[in-house]
């Protein structure tokens, strides 16, 4: 499982969807990113876990609450679990079960915890909250735009972001929640590299990067893509729309996610008040 190492971070990827589970370690503490996504991969990344941990903490982070990433709560022993407070005031909690409990029933997948919805020991509710773990800083911006509950995360003195549903480099932007938020979000992204040593760049799904240019290539192409297709719908020109998803790796569900993005874009032009 392991897409990438160094002396301060794993970083486990399972093959569904690319999707990163990283586990960072400092002096005074080992934090698990988004544990996920197969029952023996969740038991791979405890038993890493368990050989390192030492006497230190061990904090477990949800970058937000979709299905595929809070579906390893439970599954890593004892831990400190950090998010959103929007994380847990969602009216939705039995929906995202359910899409967990149904991804575990298609495939006959059988888990040795127990599946439910994360209860949060820190929450995190404004941009520049820390978390300050002896001389590990954990600095969090909030990122809606994908959903509402997004966090972005900064380990320092490390300089590791965590950037969740961001900044992949083998998708575009899926929004669930609100096309102008992502935009925020994506403006963010020069005042953190500004304020921040960033040496390392892991989005929830795809390739790390160590390069700073293209972690902005990445929100640059991210803001095209909205700006793209909002022109496109405002103009009810389809077609123009439609080129936005062509030549991606995996085209018939990125097809899925684009008519996602179109169906919610449109809807916010009817009713936009920005």
């Amino acid at each position: 499982m392991i897409l990438f190492k160094n002396k301060y971070i794993n970083i486990f990827q399972s093959p569904l969807f690319q999707t990163n589970s990283s586990i960072i370690e400092t002096e005074d503490m080992v934090l698990v990113v988004d544990p996920t996504t197969l029952p023996h991969e969740i038991i791979e990344i405890r038993n890493y876990v368990s050989s390192i941990r030492k006497d230190r903490p061990v904090y477990v982070f949800f970058t937000h609450s979709d299905w595929d990433h809070i579906l390893g709560y439970n599954g890593i022993g004892e831990v400190i679990y950090i998010g959103s407070e929007k994380m847990m005031i969602r009216n939705d909690k039995e929906r995202i079960l359910e899409q967990i409990n149904s991804f575990d029933d298609q495939y006959y997948l059988v888990r040795d915890y127990e599946v439910s919805y994360p209860h949060i020991n820190y929450l995190v509710s404004k941009d520049g909250q820390q978390l300050k773990i002896g001389n590990t800083t954990i600095t969090f911006y909030t990122s809606p735009g994908h959903t509402d509950d997004s966090l972005f995360a900064i380990i320092e003195p490390i300089g590791i972001l965590l950037s969740g549903d961001y900044l992949s480099d083998i998708e575009f932007p899926y929004i669930y929640h609100n096309s102008y938020e992502y935009e925020n979000t994506m403006n963010k992204v020069d005042s953190i590299l500004l304020n921040h040593s960033i040496n390392l760049l892991v989005p929830g799904h795809g390739n790390p990067t160590e390069d700073s240019q293209e972690i902005l290539k990445r929100k640059t192409d991210s803001l095209a893509y909205i700006r793209e297709l909002r022109s496109s719908l405002k103009n009810e020109d389809e077609q123009r729309a439609d080129k936005l998803s062509q030549g991606w790796q995996f085209p018939k569900i990125m097809g899925e996610f684009h008519k996602g993005n179109k169906d919610l874009i449109k809807k916010e032009l009817q009713t936009s008040k920005y």
